[in-house]
C-alpha cells in the first residue's frame, strides 16, 4: 500500500501556536497532465474541494507526457493524458494502474487569415499542410476546396506543440492514419519530426495564443481553446467525404464508433478501456476526436482511495452535465458504466 501523506493543520488554541496532526478527511491530492480537458478538469476539481470537506484537489497542466512521467516517479496523486498509457510505461507501476476515460473532445485547426470567415480543408491537403509539404494559402489545393474565398498569397505558419503531448499523439495519429507519407516523415506519437521551419509553443493555451498573435498561423488545439478564444477553425473533410465542422453533434458522431477491448491491462485484473478514434467512419463525424484518461494507482491507502473513488463519481455525473457547456463531449452512457466499475479497482 502507498504511504498517505496527510496534510498538517496549525491550530491556533489561547494564543498559543500549536500544530495537531491532521484528520483522514484532511487531504491534499495533486495531480499532473494534460492540458486537453484543463479548463474542465480544473472546474471538476474546484468544485469538488468545495463540496468536500477537508480534501483539496490541485492538477498542473504540464501535458500528457509529463503527467506519465510524474505518475511513473510517484509524485503525483493521479494523472492525466489524452494518450493513455503504454504497455511499457504501465509496466513501470508497481502498485498497478486503472486507466479511466473521464471525457471527450474535438482537435481542431485553428488559423489566423484576415477576411476568411469559412476554410475548408480536404483530407489530401491538411495532412500535407502539416508535413510543410504546402507552403501557401493560395496553394491551388486549398483554393479549389474554396470557391469565392480571397486566399492570401501569404506564407502558411504552422505552429505545433514544443512539449511530450497526447493532443500530438491523437492529431498525429489521425494523420498517418490517413495519409503513409506524412507517418513516414513526421511520424506518429506524444512528439513528432516536424520540419524545421514550423513554429513551436508549449502546451494548447500556447498553441493558442501564438496561432492569434500570428498572421497566416494555422495550428491544432483542443476544440474549447478555439472557442475560448474565438478563433475561428477549419472544416475538414472525414472519412465519408463530407465537410463537418467542429461541433457537440459532430463530436458524439465520431465517438459512436467506439469500441473498447474486452482485454484487461497488461499484467493486472484492472480493464483495458484504451481506444482510438483516429479516423471515424460515420458520414457525420468530425474526423479528429478523442477520449482522455485519468491514471490512478491501483493500490492506495485506503482514506485517499476512497477520495479517489468520490473524484471519479463527482467526475462521471455532475462533470458530465458541466462537459457541453464547455465544449467537451459528455462520455455515452455505456462508457460511464465502464467507468465505474473499473473506478472500483482503486483501493
Amino acid at each position: 500500500m502507498r504511504k498517505l501523506l496527510l496534510t498538517t493543520t496549525l491550530f491556533a488554541a489561547l494564543g498559543l501556536g500549536a500544530i495537531a496532526p491532521a484528520s483522514a478527511q484532511n487531504l491534499r491530492l495533486t495531480g499532473s497532465g494534460a492540458s486537453f480537458p484543463f479548463p474542465l478538469y480544473s472546474t471538476w476539481f474546484k468544485d469538488f474541494s468545495k463540496q468536500t470537506q477537508g480534501v483539496t484537489v490541485d492538477y498542473q497542466a504540464k501535458g500528457s507526457g509529463a503527467g506519465i512521467q510524474d505518475f511513473i516517479n510517484n509524485t503525483v496523486d493521479f494523472a492525466a493524458s489524452d494518450a493513455a498509457m503504454s504497455d511499457e510505461e504501465i509496466a513501470k507501476i508497481k502498485p498497478g494502474v486503472v486507466l479511466l476515460p473521464m471525457t471527450a473532445g474535438e482537435i481542431v485547426l485553428s488559423y489566423n487569415l484576415e477576411g476568411v470567415k469559412e476554410l475548408k480543408l480536404p483530407r489530401e491537403v491538411y495532412p500535407d499542410i502539416f508535413a510543410g509539404k504546402i507552403a501557401k494559402w493560395n496553394d491551388p489545393k486549398i483554393a479549389a476546396a474554396n470557391p469565392g474565398v480571397k486566399l492570401p498569397d501569404q506564407n502558411i505558419t504552422v505552429v505545433a506543440r514544443s512539449d511530450s503531448s497526447g493532443t500530438t499523439y491523437v492529431f498525429t495519429g489521425h494523420l498517418s492514419e490517413i495519409n503513409p507519407a506524412f507517418k513516414s516523415s513526421v511520424g506518429h506519437g506524444t512528439t513528432a519530426q516536424w520540419p524545421t521551419h514550423f513554429v513551436k509553443a508549449p502546451k494548447n493555451d500556447g498553441v493558442t495564443a501564438t496561432i492569434k498573435q500570428t498572421p497566416g498561423a494555422i495550428g491544432y488545439i483542443e476544440y474549447t481553446y478555439a472557442v475560448a478564444t474565438k478563433q475561428p477553425m477549419a472544416i475538414l473533410q472525414n472519412k465519408a467525404g463530407h465537410y463537418i465542422a467542429p461541433s457537440d453533434e459532430s463530436g458524439k458522431a465520431a465517438l459512436a464508433s467506439a469500441e473498447f477491448s474486452s482485454k484487461s491491462l497488461p499484467n493486472s485484473d484492472a480493464p483495458d478501456l484504451r481506444v482510438w478514434l483516429f479516423d471515424p467512419a460515420g458520414a457525420q463525424a468530425y474526423p479528429i476526436a478523442t477520449f482522455t484518461w485519468m491514471l490512478f494507482y491501483k493500490e492506495q491507502d485506503d482514506a485517499k482511495a476512497k477520495v479517489l473513488r468520490d473524484l471519479v463519481e463527482y467526475g462521471l455525473t455532475q462533470g458530465q452535465a458541466m462537459a457541453p457547456k464547455m465544449g467537451y463531449i459528455p462520455l455515452p452512457d455505456s462508457v460511464v458504466a465502464q467507468v465505474k466499475k473499473a473506478a472500483a479497482l482503486i483501493q
